[in-house]
């Protein structure tokens, strides 16, 4: 599965909000108590009558006693909000049998019993998304983590693995397409306005990956024939009006299933694999067994309503859900504790096929951006824990960045000291273990030391102890011998409930370069495994210039002893293009927490400006990575370093940089942008990357000159041909002051009036924009008609982004916290699951300075004391505050 007010109807409206209150100390699930299940389901028919307003389930399940399990003669069904319509055992009804809260205990003698139970479920009243539920007359399933249990009553566990068989039946008008996992085995027409269809699974899943869709759909159709022979059936569908948006969905998939065969030896395994775009959905997308079904964002592009990283967006997560097939379904998690088993490897999976597909150098940068902003702030905050967490109370909230991002790192950092040829033998190995069972880290850890060859003893720490790691770094010189040594000391920080951390293995690329011939003898891997290490390298005249963590090896942060100018150098001639991007990031980082204490740094001003010149000059740089080059580090980031944080004040300071680079650059900014602007449409590199350039040209233009920025932004937009340049031009325009970004916002909104997906983007320019009234904005946005509450990629575009606007969710008056705060006290009756992601934006307080903190901790309080809140928000909030 991918990780993505004033609402239209009052929170206690009973017709959108399904959830019981949850108890104010929820049970603590800790991965220490994990026990086998007591009883086994080998096989499960689930036969649907299906409505809208009514759906009618009867679940049949062959249950046998687990030899492994602890003896126990009840079996436990989990269940909620769900009732028992009927309950029959081996065809009877069934006596004896009682509820422990929404669970269902049911005492059976024997070894081996059929259980029967019908429920009936409510889809249109389902606001939560999970389970069951209806998306505009669709209905569709999303169970991951917990969701099935909201279907039937089920061991609902990824540890109970059975072969599911699934007959739908429902009137043909409303359902025309009834889709589930599998393979389509029969389908009928009842003569009386109904029709069915039989789908039959023959892969053992967990019932985190059952699904079903039905609904009226039309389908972009294909095929691949894989390595083995077997000519699969391709299909995404989407409603009337979407298909033609999908090829570029549908080539990423045929690119996904060639690329994971030839890189990772694994071959698709049913005769159909389908892809449903539903509109209402939490997550990006979910890789359910054959029936993949996505959040509309991750399927429909074309150039007209998508960007660029639209497309690179569905192209990464069309790869994810698919390349789960092996890695998270052939081979599934023992418990959720074990999540980035599945998540933290697909990343890095999807991270690689993306790199394959596109720019390398590139694609690495934008994964270390998302660390840097997402995952080192979860690591540094309340919210802090392992990639195998140790607890839990809500499994929703621990869908994190540190379980997928940084997993995907700790798995990089494997395949890195392994090298690509062994990485490749202990994945081989690892499913050829592990087929058709549900796994745990230490599995697939086990598998990489006896396949890959590698020693992963100590490194095990990095699946226990959360935090990122501080690694310092000094250098000496000894002329006598020729010789330089590099100095590192790691420390990884105290976080909740882990004070005391252990040193880990950190692998560390760097590279020496003489500073003559501004060249190096070769790259060298290095692994600080301890507190504190040395290693010497000598044959040098004068010092050496030392380039480290190159592509980013470890995700640590680094504080390294190194002079402006060894920065300067590196900008300019590192042959490695991630250390290259960083060399000029610690160069702006510099500067701008500088600038908060001390004021402008002229000279290193100067030097950022020269170094940005040189890199709008140089020819040899493509114009995807000129673009990374030119951007500048995020307030998140910068908070990270500069905690406690004034987040306005640094804010301000990257204005004023961005202003002196505007400047002393225009000519040449302005220079680029025509050049990029005559570069025609298309998909190609070329291309995509002169549309970056563009636009970074006109921010930078824009903190120098408004005027001659809002004039080339309203003639960028009146020229647009595709998404890219129309949005990028809005964008600039949504934060200056002038008649264009008034005409221009409502002919944005009247162009593609109807297209959910735009429509979120006309949303989030607003909400993300430099304009000092944009909380006023957001305020006003909340009461548009198109605003509602409801659905979450509209709460999220106005929301999240308000979230991530450092000058308004910071604004010195308190107002951005409490329209956050606000917002998930109305959103948690309604959909918990997205409420709850919210409350990290509050939660970092203890990073900013005092009297913000206070304000922010303030509104926790004021969410915590909701007799109401869900289980989901609860946690986060109580972390927040006491962590």
């Amino acid at each position: 599965m991918d990780i993505a007010t004033t609402p239209s109807n009052p929170a206690g409206n009973p017709e959108m909000a399904d959830a019981a209150v949850e108890p104010h100390d929820p049970a603590t699930i800790r991965r220490k108590d994990y026990t086998p299940p007591s009883w086994l389901v080998p096989e499960i028919r689930l036969d649907f009558d299906l409505g809208v307003e009514l759906t009618k389930v009867v679940a049949t399940m062959r249950v046998e006693r687990n030899p492994a399990g602890d003896g126990d003669q009840t079996l436990h069904l989990c269940g909620d909000n769900i009732a028992v319509m009927s309950l029959k055992v081996d065809g009877e009804s069934a006596e004896g049998w009682s509820m422990s809260g929404s669970n269902l205990l049911l005492p059976l003698p024997g070894a081996a019993h059929t259980v029967t139970i019908e429920t009936h479920l409510h889809p249109a009243t389902n606001s939560q998304l999970m389970g069951l539920y209806a998306s505009n007359g669709m209905l569709c399933t999303q169970c991951e983590a917990e969701g099935f249990r909201r279907i039937t009553f089920f061991p609902d566990r990824p540890d109970v693995l059975s072969k599911y068989t699934v007959r739908m039946e429902g009137p043909k008008d409303l359902f025309p397409v009834l889709l589930s996992n599998g393979n389509l085995a029969d389908q009928g027409d009842n003569g009386d306005g109904t029709h069915w269809a039989l789908w039959d699974d023959p892969w053992p899943k967990p019932s985190y990956l059952f699904a079903l869709v039905a609904g009226q759909l039309v389908a972009n159709r294909d095929t691949f024939t894989t390595m083995g022979g077997r000519k699969v059936d391709l299909a995404v569908w989407v409603r009337e009006g979407d298909l033609e948006r999908t090829d570029h969905a549908m080539r990423s998939l045929i690119n996904s299933m060639k690329w994971d065969e030839d890189t990772f030896g694994r071959e698709y395994d049913l005769d159909q694999f389908n892809i449903v775009a539903v509109s209402d959905f939490n997550m990006g997308a979910m890789e359910n067994k054959g029936l993949n079904i996505f959040n509309t964002r991750y399927v429909l592009a074309d150039p007209e309503t998508a960007t660029d990283g639209d497309y690179d967006g569905v192209e990464g997560v069309v790869g994810h859900e698919y390349f789960h097939n092996w890695s998270g379904n052939r081979v599934t998690c023992r418990d959720w504790f074990q999540l980035s088993l599945k998540e933290g490897f697909t990343v890095l999976r999807d991270q690689m096929f993306s790199a394959d597909m596109g720019s390398e150098p590139v694609k690495r940068i934008e994964d270390v951006r998302i660390l840097r902003a997402a995952q080192f702030p979860e690591d540094s905050g309340p919210l802090a824990h392992p990639i195998r967490p140790d607890s839990y109370q809500e499994i929703s909230n621990f869908y994190t960045a540190t379980v997928y991002n940084k997993g995907a790192e700790v798995i990089r950092m494997m395949h890195t000291m392994a090298g690509a040829e062994a990485f490749r033998k202990g994945t081989d190995l690892y499913f050829d273990r592990h087929d058709g069972e549900a796994a745990t880290c230490e599995d697939f850890i086990k598998a990489m030391e006896d396949g890959a060859g590698l020693d992963l003893a100590q490194f095990r720490l990095w699946y226990e102890q959360a935090g990122t790691p501080k690694v310092a770094m000094r250098t000496t010189f000894d002329q006598s011998q020729g010789a330089v040594t590099l100095h590192l000391e790691q420390k990884v920080p105290a976080t909740p409930g882990q004070a005391d951390k252990r040193p880990m293995p950190i692998p560390l690329k760097i590279a020496l370069f003489d500073r003559d011939s501004g060249s190096h003898d070769g790259e060298k891997l290095l692994v600080l495994d301890k507190a504190k290490d040395s290693f010497t390298f000598d044959g040098f005249t004068r010092p050496p210039v030392v380039s480290v963590n190159r592509g980013f090896t470890a995700p640590i942060q680094l504080d390294a002893e190194v002079l402006d100018e060894d920065l300067m150098f590196l900008a300019a001639h590192d042959d490695d293009a991630f250390a290259r991007y960083e060399a000029l990031q610690q160069l702006v980082t510099r500067e701008l927490l500088g600038a908060i204490e001390h004021g402008p740094d002229e000279k290193r001003r100067a030097a950022i400006a020269e170094a940005m010149g040189a890199v709008l000059d140089d020819p040899a740089i493509d114009d995807l990575m000129r673009g990374e080059l030119l951007m500048l580090p995020t307030i998140t980031f910068l908070m990270e370093l500069a905690a406690p944080a004034d987040p306005v004040a640094l804010h301000m300071a990257r204005e004023r940089l961005k202003a002196h680079i505007g400047t002393r650059l225009r000519d040449r900014l302005i220079a680029i942008h025509e050049r990029t602007s005559a570069v025609p449409y298309s998909l190609d590199a070329a291309a995509r990357g002169a549309r970056k350039v563009k636009t970074l040209a006109l921010v930078l233009l824009t903190a120098a000159d408004k005027k001659e920025a809002a004039a080339r932004a309203e003639a960028q937009y009146r020229a647009a041909n595709n998404m890219t340049d129309r949005q990028g031009a809005l964008m600039v325009l949504a934060g200056i002051d002038c008649p264009a970004r008034t005409e221009l916002l409502a002919d944005f909104h009247a162009r593609f009036a109807g297209n959910a997906l735009v429509i979120d983007k006309w949303f989030a320019l607003q909400a993300g924009s430099l304009d000092p009234k944009v909380l006023d904005n957001v305020a006003a946005l909340a009461s548009h008609a198109d605003f509602t509450i409801k659905n979450p990629n509209r709460v999220r575009s106005l929301y999240m982004t308000l979230a991530g606007n450092p000058a308004a969710f910071h604004d010195e008056s308190g107002r951005g916290y409490r329209m956050i705060a606000d917002l998930v006290l109305a959103l948690d009756p309604i959909n918990a699951q997205t409420a709850a992601r919210f409350i990290p934006a509050l939660g970092r307080w203890r990073k900013i300075e005092p009297k913000r903190a206070a304000m922010m901790r303030g509104e926790l309080e004021r969410i915590a004391a909701s007799p109401t809140l869900s289980k989901d928000t609860r946690e986060q909030v109580t972390k927040s505050l006491d962590g």
